[in-house]
């Protein structure tokens, strides 16, 4: 196989195989996060094409992200019990396939059921559990960079497909634009077939920083049945601990303040204020840059400092940053100045809370507990994305999302200084 072939040859220069499977990684997640920031380039073609009022597809949207989150911690299961490239591989056929059928559509219920239930669904088995899973079975050392390198991942798939999606959108028109998503989802899976393992014994290694192979393998035994039972069984667990509710919280105000509003209503929000699409796009792109070296940071440094205050100064100054943008004027400086400082930390949070959630809850079963943080992370995003578009359908702008979206960033920067004190992490790994 071609794995094995390429693992051989870079055992002889040195070279670790889990970094192939972090690069293939890294695209899957880089090109489901151009799918699922692609909406938020369609949104005002939609409504003039078809005459669909902003909160209906916004509402969409909203059921969208709360599948792709309520989807992780099952998706984490089906990892452990499947393995990562059958997952991969469902998913990313599944969410073409959706694609492909919406550039048909014609009625509402056609998107919801599309773009919201089917692309939720999806993208629902990889998202960030993804990232998590990997990271938790590959490495033992550096497993901290590796989580921002593919948190980042997000971030440079706006910067990638935003931009060239809003000029095809255009140029071309939409259909032709998720053509391009559907073709490059097609690539990746290739890529995903030819060159991805689940674990590390699969090409004879063992994790990277660990000197024996299988010593971290997880034994997978049971049916479809008990991987839909296990994380259900360990929600229950984590749910008796304080740190788990800080945490499940926190992310879920992530949610609220990153995909929900920013990556939906951003490019429609600058349009309010004369910002064209493709400007506003390019907007993201520069945050997604921004955002990238962030993130990068963020797992550079949550492999050397406090976890906790490192997420106490990410949400501080996002809900900073959201507060000042409805004062910026919507002018070129001001919105540069915003696009520095919110694209520094969109995603830096995800490492730090990746990690105190290892931490707290132990490797075995940490990439299903971060799937249950991850869910309430999409909950808030599908709360901002239909309330921020019910915002502007009902008082004809999208202020009040921003403010309550900064607010509740604070909100979530002072749980953490609480936490602090209170409930520090210790690993206390949860019972089968």
């Amino acid at each position: 196989m071609i794995s094995n072939a390429l693992a051989g040859v870079l055992r002889r220069h040195d070279i670790h195989y889990g970094w192939v499977v972090v690069a293939v990684t890294f695209l899957t997640m880089l090109v489901t996060a151009g799918a699922v920031g692609a909406p938020g380039v369609f949104i005002e073609p939609l409504e003039k094409e078809f005459g669909w009022r902003r909160d209906e597809v916004s509402a969409a949207l909203a059921v969208r992200f709360a599948l792709f989150g309520l989807m992780g911690p099952f998706a984490a299961a089906f990892m452990n019990r499947f393995g990562v490239r059958r997952v991969v591989l469902a998913a990313l056929s599944l969410i073409a396939a959706a694609l492909t059928a919406s550039l048909a559509m014609s009625e509402i219920w056609q998107l919801v059921v599309l773009w919201g239930v089917v692309v939720g669904i999806g993208t629902g088995l990889m998202a960030m559990v993804l990232g998590a899973t990997v990271a938790m079975c590959w490495f033992s050392a550096r497993r901290g960079l590796v989580l921002g390198l593919l948190a980042a991942s997000s971030a440079s798939g706006q910067l990638v497909f935003l931009p060239l999606l809003a000029r095809l959108t255009e140029a071309l028109g939409w259909r032709t634009a998720l053509g391009v998503v559907c073709g490059a989802l097609l690539l990746t899976a290739l890529a995903v077939l030819a060159l991805m393992r689940d674990r590390p014994r699969d090409v004879g290694l063992p994790a990277y920083g660990e000197s024996k192979p299988d010593e971290r393998e997880v034994p997978v035994s049971g049916g479809l049945g008990q991987s839909l039972l296990a994380p259900l069984l360990i929600l229950r667990e984590a749910a008796r601990v304080p740190v788990f509710w800080v945490l499940f919280g926190t992310f879920y105000i992530c949610g609220v303040s990153t995909n929900g509003l920013m990556q939906t209503h951003f490019i429609p929000f600058c349009g309010d204020f004369g910002l064209v699409a493709t400007s506003a796009a390019g907007l993201l792109a520069m945050m997604g840059v921004f955002d990238f070296f962030g993130t990068l940071g963020s797992g550079w440094l949550s492999d050397r400092f406090d976890n906790r205050w490192l997420l106490f100064w990410y949400y501080l100054l996002r809900g900073l940053s959201l507060l000042y943008l409805p004062f910026s004027d919507f002018t070129i400086v001001g919105l540069t100045i915003f696009a520095l400082f919110y694209g520094l930390d969109w995603i830096a949070t995800v490492p730090p809370t990746v990690k105190l959630t290892a931490e707290r809850f132990g490797d075995g079963k940490a990439n299903i507990v971060f799937g249950w943080i991850f869910a309430g992370h999409q909950l808030g995003a599908a709360s901002a994305a239909y309330g921020a578009g019910l915002s502007r359908t009902v008082y004809d702008t999208y202020f009040p999302a921003f403010f309550v979206a900064g607010v509740l960033c604070i909100l979530a920067a002072l749980a953490f200084a609480a936490l602090r004190n209170s409930e520090g992490p210790r690993r206390a790994p949860l019972a089968a």
